[in-house]
């Protein structure tokens, strides 16, 4: 699988972490920085990140900040994307199969390594379920998401 990375300063150690840990387990990864642990804004990398999964440059998405909130907050200001903060298996597996996660945001200050390792393997390993009623809530937020974007045309 394509995925895309991104970290702002905060997320970096982590990052570093999950792309060596991606590209062990076969994944294509796009790395969109940062590249160092200089101070650096998580908007930047959230939006690249975005990007590249809803241009389809990159399948799903993987973002790194200190909470995980701020690259979730940033993340999800992109049409067509889903992103959430999330620290436990459990979440990982759910968000995928009923929400149609297609970014995952973690708090390098928040988790250790190996259990974001784990939460990152099950995001990925996990596939929307396509059952009925989670494909009408999905229209539901896909039509909040709609209603606003032509508000500010």
């Amino acid at each position: 699988m394509r995925v895309a990375v991104g970290a702002d300063h905060g997320g970096y150690d982590l990052k570093v972490a999950v792309v060596a840990a991606l590209v062990e387990n076969g994944h294509d990864v796009l790395d969109l920085g940062a590249f160092d642990a200089s101070p650096s804004d998580y908007p930047d990398f959230s939006l690249a990140v975005a990007e590249a999964v809803r241009s389809g440059r990159a399948e799903r998405g993987v973002l790194v900040c200190g909470s995980g909130v701020g690259a979730c907050v940033a993340a999800n200001k992109v049409p067509g994307i889903r992103a959430s903060t999330i620290h436990d298996t459990f979440s990982a597996h759910q968000g995928v199969e009923d929400d149609d996660l297609n970014v995952l945001c973690l708090g390098a200050r928040v988790i250790g390594a190996q259990l974001a390792l784990e939460v990152v393997r099950t995001f990925l390993g996990a596939r929307f379920s396509g059952a009925e009623r989670h494909r009408r809530r999905l229209d539901k937020v896909e039509a909040i998401e709609g209603r606003f974007a032509r508000d500010e045309e």
